[in-house]
């Protein structure tokens, strides 16, 4: 087995159990590729893994970021990378596990990191778009950065604000930035596997722990964050289950419709997933 070794897969499909197997028989060390599962305020809603697994195996960068911070994908490779070269240089093989497509695409195919764009710059590239209207704004953006212009797909809102911030606030067109990517892991250095049950396992897995989560603190977990009053874009405000449950806390739903709803929502996570690693890692070996 290559001294890294990468496991993707959607959520309840069994990643967290299968790194622990495999650091316990080869002494690796996990590190996590999932986004949600950074915060340390959602352990049992992002089905972190639980603290006597964590004494099993050394575990890095689960729960380790409070929940009034928004990482990037940007911030995790600069926290990813040090820790990888750390672990490999004591010898150790390193597996690196989780859900979030953006996160191996980093390792495996690069990613620009881009600064943070600040929050008025955001603003302004909005504010313009709505005002002004598509055509007008793509005749801006053009000026800055024709490639994204001519590549941005007619009615992205998102990725055309994006581009106009980014430009206007680095002075660096985004795709200049993308242009100058690189994989964070160079080829040949590591081994790579995709979970991917039969797609009625993983719903039935799905409902299963959105059941176990109802009963084991996420719940809790939700009415805490709440209770932070913390800005409601941030990731973990986000994160599957916050919305479902915050809404049978306030009382506009009964406990069973936010456990039906948190289960539709699951599974539609995990379908999203299925579609991102079949798309993006197609050539992945499947487990």
């Amino acid at each position: 087995m290559s001294n890294i070794t990468l496991i993707a897969g959607p959520t309840a499909s069994g990643k967290s159990r299968k790194a622990l197997e495999r650091a316990r028989a080869t002494g690796a060390a996990i590190l996590n590729a999932d986004s949600q599962q950074l915060y340390a305020d959602l352990r049992v809603l992002t089905a972190r893994p639980p603290q006597d697994d964590e004494g099993l195996a050394p575990h890095h960068l689960y729960g380790s970021v409070d929940a009034a911070e928004a990482w990037s994908v940007g911030r995790w490779t600069r926290a990813v990378t040090p820790l990888i070269d750390e672990i490999r240089s004591q010898g150790h093989p390193v597996l690196i596990v989780g859900g979030t497509g953006l996160y191996f695409t980093a390792l495996t195919k690069g990613l620009a990191d881009i600064p943070e764009v600040p929050i008025a710059a955001r603003d302004e590239a909005t504010a313009l778009y709505d005002t002004e209207g598509e055509t007008a704004f793509r005749l801006r953006l053009d000026t800055f950065d024709p490639p994204a212009e001519a590549t941005i797909a007619r009615g992205d809102r998102q990725r055309l604000t994006r581009a106009y911030a980014v430009a206007r606030s680095t002075g660096r067109s985004l795709s200049d930035w993308q242009a100058s990517t690189r994989p964070l892991l160079a080829p040949g250095t590591y081994e790579r596997l995709v979970l991917e049950p039969d797609r009625e396992t993983l719903y039935a897995n799905c409902d299963a722990r959105v059941l176990s989560m109802m009963e084991d603190g996420a719940v809790e977990e939700v009415r805490a964050l709440i209770a932070r009053d913390l800005d409601p874009t941030l990731p973990a405000m986000k994160a599957v289950g916050v919305r479902e449950i915050a809404g049978w806390l306030a009382g506009n739903t009964t406990r069973d419709e936010a456990v039906t709803a948190l289960q539709q929502a699951t599974r539609n996570y995990a379908k999203r997933q299925l579609t991102w690693f079949r798309n993006q890692c197609a050539d992945w070996p499947r487990g």
